[in-house]
């Protein structure tokens, strides 16, 4: 995640990058747009810093040594938690599952249908910012990448922490691709498989990554 701070200053504070106000248009019109992204509207923002680099594990390790902040994945949710966000009716979990978690990404063995990402998550405990992919692994010599498994309450509490505050919606599609009314974060050409123009999957969804071999 980004921080952002909307005081404007003769210089940019360590590590944000100032980013001049203006309006630009939100959302978009593209049949491939999602529903949420329609109607396509002008949007007027003030100028406003941004993180030149998402928040890293450093970062974050100064703001939960200095706070003893627990985040959400450390902490178990209780039954009360759950089932007030899930539809009446649903069956209650089971106990074992009602421990400190987090999602990790689980490759599959081959192909799987698309319409529910359980397919390519799985609930595992002892996963958090401290341990990205469960309690075997560890952020050691990972200091400058960004920081994973933290909820939007942490998000929020580590920049409160160091002044700043999160993004809106508006400014942070602005910080992607600015005044211009673009397809893409990167123009409007569509995506180049073989000079890929953003770090995405490449290869064969979720079970087989070209980038790996």
């Amino acid at each position: 995640f980004f921080a952002i701070q909307s005081l404007n200053a003769s210089s940019p504070p360590q590590g944000m990058v100032w980013l001049e106000g203006g309006i630009f248009t939100m959302g978009s019109e593209d049949k491939e747009a999602k529903k949420d992204e329609k109607p396509a509207h002008k949007v007027k923002l003030e100028g406003f810093f941004m993180d030149e680099t998402p928040v890293t594990n450093r970062q974050f390790k100064e703001f939960v040594e200095a706070t003893g902040y627990i985040t959400t994945a450390e902490k178990a949710p209780t039954l009360e938690e759950i089932m007030a966000q899930v539809p009446i009716g649903t069956k209650k979990p089971d106990p074992s599952k009602l421990i400190a978690a987090s999602l990790v990404f689980k490759p599959s063995d081959g192909p799987v249908p698309f319409y529910s990402n359980r397919f390519w998550w799985e609930w595992k405990g002892g996963a958090d910012w401290k341990h990205p992919t469960g309690p075997e692994s560890s952020i050691d010599g990972k200091e400058d990448h960004p920081v994973v498994q933290v909820s939007w309450y942490d998000a929020q509490a580590y920049a409160k922490w160091a002044g700043k505050r999160l993004p809106t919606e508006a400014e942070w599609e602005f910080a992607a691709k600015g005044r211009q009314d673009k397809k893409y974060v990167w123009g409007n050409e569509e995506f180049n498989e073989n000079e890929p123009q953003a770090n995405i999957w490449q290869g064969k969804f979720p079970y087989q990554s070209s980038k790996n071999e």
